[in-house]
């Protein structure tokens, strides 16, 4: 499940520290909320904030404590509520109904969190969680990353869904200037190359399962864009009136367009004034233009790309591209928002690409219900690299593998380009 555990071999200490340091981004991250906020429910994909903060404590209690001789659970029933989908567990509140818990109450949720953290900081100062138990604590806390990401992008659809424009973070407008100009592009020579993780342990750290085995694949020699496609690079294709042009698009694509109406990114609306504003995690803004486009669906960036007369780079080319790129716009707790497009740099948003979410040739899923991760997803669903302004620092890695239905736009996602 884990490769190269950085929490394995370490003292006490050093996984506390890891641990809690994890755990108390989230506590930062829901600080700004009020109990009101944590627990309306927007949509189906989206999940309350409460959810959040006691299904990631959930993780911890079930995997990591669960496994200790005579632990006995701070709430048995939390099993039935905040289980996701691990169906070896057992039943689990329905996904579309999680915003039907008010009780426990944000509070009791907050006294499961204080309350499991003493007991694992117990159990790691006494020794008593083994190797395997400390690669489960680390996937917990990679696990509890993607829920801080999830967590804000939920956040801002409900706060979205408010007429008030409600003001999750408080910060400065940015400028608005033009966008960083036309693409450049590196080229991906013609070969074969190794992707995926390492299954050294003393190689990249971790990795989860279906980001290996690493294996070898041909590449036949292209040429993907340095950076990201930009807003002022979309209102291009909006002002080509693209939306409404069924030769650009997937069939899928163009029922979904016609279905929900859409005619710009997620987020946006025109104003009287005819200029587009946005709305963001610090209330509704005007749109800049040298910033990533985000809130784009696979069948957007598809559709864009055809516009553009290229496409979207496999999830293999992206990889290859990207080794020498840096990685840059992560989040950060006093923006949450992504900043202008870098050259040949990973982060800001994730990146759509023309990858079906698939194993990789070997790939095996562990035994238990822990195997349930990644595994049982490999359906209708494409693959997004790199990582955004709402990814954890530290959790961005080139051989990450996340991934989304073709029509989800809450997503932090754009898209760059190949040819």
């Amino acid at each position: 499940m884990t490769v190269g555990s950085i929490l394995t071999g370490v003292s006490a200490t050093r996984a506390i520290e890891h641990y809690t340091r994890v755990r108390g981004l989230t506590d930062l991250l829901t600080s700004r909320l009020t109990p009101e906020d944590q627990v309306p429910q927007s949509m189906t994909a989206a999940s309350p904030v409460a959810w959040h903060r006691a299904h990631t404590t959930w993780f911890f209690e079930e995997f990591v404590l669960g496994a200790l001789p005579g632990y006995t659970p701070v709430d048995p029933a939390y099993r039935f509520q905040f289980n996701s989908y691990y169906e070896a567990i057992g039943p689990r509140q329905a996904r579309d109904e999680r915003g039907l818990i008010t009780r426990p109450s944000v509070a009791q949720i907050a006294d499961f969190r204080a309350r499991v953290d003493e007991r694992v900081v117990d159990a790691l100062e006494a020794g008593r969680i083994d190797d395997r138990g400390l690669e489960l604590l680390e996937l917990g806390c990679h696990h509890e990353q993607q829920h801080q990401e999830l967590l804000l992008m939920d956040v801002k659809h409900l706060f979205s869904r408010n007429p008030t424009d409600p003001v999750y973070l408080e910060r400065a407008a940015d400028p608005t200037g033009p966008g960083p100009g036309d693409l450049a592009w590196d080229d991906v020579p013609e070969g074969v190359v190794e992707v995926g993780a390492t299954d050294d342990a003393d190689g990249e750290g971790f990795s989860y399962d279906n980001e290996r085995p690493r294996h070898r694949t041909y590449l036949p020699g292209s040429q993907v864009a340095t950076r990201q496609v930009t807003v002022a690079d979309w209102k291009c294709f909006m002002d080509d009136d693209a939306y409404a042009r069924p030769e650009l698009w997937l069939s899928d694509g163009w029922a979904t367009v016609q279905t929900e109406g859409w005619e710009a990114p997620g987020y946006w609306r025109r104003g009287d004034d005819g200029e587009w504003t946005t709305f963001t995690l610090s209330g509704r803004r005007p749109v800049v233009d040298a910033e990533p486009v985000c809130h784009v669906s696979f069948y957007e960036a598809d559709a864009f790309a055809r516009w553009a007369g290229v496409r979207l780079p496999t999830e293999f080319e992206w990889e290859a591209a990207a080794a020498e790129w840096s990685v840059g716009d992560e989040l950060d707790p006093a923006r949450c928002h992504p900043r202008p497009a870098g050259e040949r740099s990973v982060g800001g948003v994730w990146e759509w690409t023309a990858s079906a979410y698939l194993p990789y040739p070997g790939f095996a899923p562990v035994e238990g219900a822990a195997g349930e991760y990644n595994g049982k997803f490999m359906s209708d669903q494409h693959v997004l690299r790199g990582g955004s302004a709402l990814t954890p620092a530290g959790h961005t890695r080139r051989t990450y593998r996340n991934f989304f239905p073709a029509a989800s736009r809450w997503v932090a996602a754009g898209l760059r380009l190949a040819r």
